[in-house]
């Protein structure tokens, strides 16, 4: 690749570990990392964990394993042509949602609203605070610590939504870490920024893919976006008889190559107004990844139309329902019976917060039996199953 920028964030100059530990000859910090998210138990129980669709409705839909990796795989490609540094946006897109709870944003939803209701000051369930918290401390690979150890940028990129209360409770812990920029109101590094923007550009796009295999969405609903309306034209100007599947990866691969062509001219162009000199003076600016206004407002456009035509769909609502009631099922009953937690859990204190944990680190799969051992089998989980 071309000689990164002078703004590129720089494995050498690394804000560090919690925990120190001897550099490696052969990788550098930034693909230490994404080795250790990739061989870690959280990265491979995605594969199983809800990203519209529920694991059981198809083989071939999304899970938040095939997400992360496509996020993956736009913010290496955007992050090379904005010479940016691409190990360190592929550990952050790779390690975004290992803390993502069962069942999608509907198990989120309803974990948060029962933790809210009993632990109140605890301020809810955060799927990007958690992710923090699985490679900061629940995941258990190593002799000396807990967590994955990872370098601060890493786990900074991870973090890219934050409550002030969460951050504040970070900044107790870690003084100074990767809460601060909350509390001031500071960028985190262009390659963070750039994995928050692939993680939309993907869901977006293979969301669409999804919806029509499902046969939830029509194509032709597509053509009330502009912009989709346009591509279509695009592709059946280029190839007249093209129809079915083929039709709509023509219209998503236009839609993919638009929204990252769009981003790269931004952002360069944010970069020379700015004119950051190195990776620190970047956390001082405006954010500068990011989409011109004019596909911005078609993308807005883009994501009603997923939230009125795939994601409130009656199916989709009536699957959301079943699944939040199964996590807040299990929510109670752990806390009325803890002995139900593994005995790990069972010993962190405070109790509510051992059993999110537990909960969220579980697989569809796992929650769905983990209610019929706790609760007994019933209609619930069989409508899931």
């Amino acid at each position: 690749m071309s000689e990164r920028a002078p703004y590129a964030s720089d494995p050498m100059r690394s804000r560090g570990r919690r925990h120190p530990i001897p550099p490696d000859v052969h990788r550098c910090e930034f693909q230490r990392d994404r080795d250790r998210i990739v061989h870690s138990t959280a990265f491979r129980r995605l594969v199983y964990k809800t990203q519209v669709f529920l694991n059981h409705e198809g083989d071939l839909f999304r899970t938040r394993m095939t997400h992360s990796l496509e996020v993956a795989q736009l913010a290496r490609s955007i992050a090379r042509r904005l010479r940016l540094h691409e190990d360190l946006c592929e550990a952050i897109s790779l390690a975004h949602d290992l803390g993502h709870t069962p069942f999608g944003h509907a198990g989120q939803e309803a974990l948060d609203a029962a933790y809210r209701a009993a632990a109140p000051d605890a301020g809810g369930f955060e799927h990007n605070y958690q992710s923090l918290r699985v490679v900061d401390v629940l995941e258990e690979r190593y002799p000396e610590h807990d967590g994955l150890n990872l370098c601060f940028e890493t786990r900074e990129g991870i973090l890219k939504h934050c409550s002030r209360r969460h951050a504040e409770a970070i900044e107790r812990e870690e003084p100074g870490g990767v809460g601060r920029r909350f509390l001031d109101r500071t960028q985190p590094s262009l390659e963070a920024q750039l994995a928050n923007l692939a993680d939309a550009i993907a869901y977006n796009a293979h969301d669409i893919d999804d919806g029509v295999r499902a046969g939830l969405l029509d194509y032709e609903q597509l053509l009330a976006v502009p912009l989709l309306d346009q591509l279509h034209r695009d592709a059946v100007a280029a190839f007249p008889t093209l129809t079915g599947r083929r039709l709509l990866y023509a219209l998503l691969r236009g839609l993919i190559a638009h929204l990252v062509d769009d981003a790269v001219v931004t952002t360069e162009a944010a970069i020379r107004r700015h004119a950051p000199p190195d990776p620190q003076a970047v956390r001082r600016l405006p954010p500068m990844v990011g989409m011109g206004s004019e596909t911005e407002a078609s993308f807005i456009v883009l994501q009603q139309l997923l939230r009125d035509r795939l994601y409130r769909h009656p199916r989709v609502r009536d699957t959301t329902r079943v699944a939040q009631c199964v996590v807040s099922e299990l929510f109670v009953a752990y806390l009325e019976s803890p002995q139900e937690l593994p005995p790990a859990h069972r010993e962190r204190m405070p109790i509510e917060a051992a059993v999110v944990d537990y909960i969220a680190g579980m697989t569809d799969r796992f929650a769905l039996r983990e209610h019929a051992r706790v609760l007994g089998p019933g209609p619930l989980t069989a409508r899931l199953n």
